[in-house]
């Protein structure tokens, strides 16, 4: 009698570690998918127009705004999105207009030659690199590509 008893507390220890051993595998599958699952897809390149390659002045960053859609589920909303365009020669970089430092919108002092923040007086070269003041990192570039005379941004 006390042997039955004993298999019997065996048999159903398996029993209910190998129900928690199915449990857990599904729910690291499952959470596991949710959290490295996104990283996996494939991410979509798209170029939009930012503008003429005749409309840039050499070495002079050209503030352009585009409206970028973005499906969120069942709602559209469209962004507004400041990008500064730098010419040098035949080659265009792009520089985001958002400053490294609190996220205020730079924009370009012709006189100075500088990109300037108005919120904590950060100072940006023409390429984006910090000059001065808090920023703790220059402005982020954009891809960029030139197609005949249209010039393309990657967003």
């Amino acid at each position: 009698m006390v042997r039955t008893v004993t298999q019997r507390r065996r048999f159903l220890a398996a029993v209910v570690n190998s129900i928690q051993g199915v449990i857990g595998g599904t729910l690291a599958v499952l959470l596991g998918g949710a959290v490295v699952g996104p990283s996996f897809l494939r991410r979509r390149e798209a170029w939009l127009k930012a503008g003429m390659l005749d409309a840039l002045t050499d070495d002079e960053p050209t503030p352009v705004t585009l409206r970028i859609s973005k499906q969120d589920g069942f709602t559209r909303t469209v962004e507004r999105y400041v990008v500064f365009l730098v010419k040098s020669g035949e080659r265009v970089t792009a520089l985001s207009s958002t400053c490294t430092h609190l996220g205020c919108r730079v924009s370009w002092d012709s006189e100075a030659k500088q990109l300037k923040c108005p919120c904590h007086g950060g100072v940006y070269d023409r390429t984006g690199a910090v000059i001065a003041g808090p920023p703790p990192a220059p402005l982020a570039p954009i891809a960029t590509r030139v197609d005949g005379d249209q010039v393309f941004i990657q967003t």
